[in-house]
């Protein structure tokens, strides 16, 4: 059993330093080393960070996330639909309940539906992945970019290649999740602001459409159908809850919320 997921690796609050300026400091570290190492879809344009990273959000994003109970350094959820072309952020409100902050239109998005198989097949990730500060790039020549982590465990343990598959500006995709420069500079910052507030990370949640039934019948003869009904379950567990599911992956199978006989998490 692996344990893949942010659910209780990634508690919110987990991660919390008194000291925001070290926080700030490390945060800013670990996103250079990032922008040292990217390749493939995405490559760094220098050592130091870019002025953009650290863009304020608007006043208009701060007094949206006001007028919906949420605090402005509060953890996030992303989910993306590549039929739909959009990509949501949500946000965990003062219940402790994620909910619904912005819908953004993707620019461009690579490949077909289905997940990423192998390397080169130009084809954007679907599944579970994590995200942590290290993955922030601030230097992305695509303007900004965030790292989904691709190959994931459950990737690795199903063979699948590939790497640097981002979520990224520019509006141009070889494999990844293109936005416009305005819109990554916005999610960007609200990840930002989550790990200042002290989210350790966050979960990306890829899906090839809405997982309705109605999309599951119109997709219904796809030879990736037995994966898309494997990733549903999350989805499923986040519509009902409002909870990001804890993920692991088990004989080459998410498995969500996993537990033990005596109750306790499986790992």
């Amino acid at each position: 059993m692996i344990n893949e997921g942010p659910g209780t690796a990634y508690q919110s609050g987990s991660f919390a330093l008194n000291c925001r300026p070290l926080l700030r400091t490390l945060m800013a570290s670990a996103a250079i080393a990032a922008a040292l190492t990217l390749a493939g879809c995405d490559t760094d344009g220098g050592v130091v960070p870019s002025g953009r990273a650290l863009a304020p959000l608007s006043d208009k994003m701060l007094a949206e996330i006001e007028q919906k109970n949420m605090s402005k350094e509060s953890p996030i959820l992303v989910r993306l639909f590549k039929e739909e072309s959009e990509l949501e952020v949500w946000k965990q409100d003062n219940a402790g309940r994620f909910e619904l902050l912005k819908t953004y239109p993707i620019c461009r998005w690579s490949g077909e539906l289905g997940p990423k198989i192998k390397l080169g097949d130009r084809q954007a990730p679907e599944g579970f992945y994590t995200i942590t500060p290290g993955q922030m790039n601030p230097n992305s020549n695509y303007y900004l970019a965030i790292n989904t982590g691709f190959p994931n465990s459950f990737d690795r343990a199903n063979g699948r290649t590939g790497d640097f598959l981002m979520i990224h500006g520019d509006c141009s995709s070889a494999g990844c999740y293109a936005m416009t420069d305005e819109q990554i500079a916005e999610i960007y910052a609200l990840a930002r602001e989550s790990f200042f507030g002290g989210q350790k990370a966050f979960q990306i949640q890829a899906y090839p459409f809405r997982m309705t039934p109605l999309n599951m019948a119109k997709h219904r003869d796809s030879p990736h159908m037995a994966f898309w009904k494997m990733i549903k379950e999350g989805n499923d567990h986040f519509e009902v809850t409002r909870r990001e599911p804890k993920v692991d992956v088990c004989d080459k199978r998410y498995v969500f919320d996993a537990a033990a006989p005596n109750g306790r998490r499986v790992r």
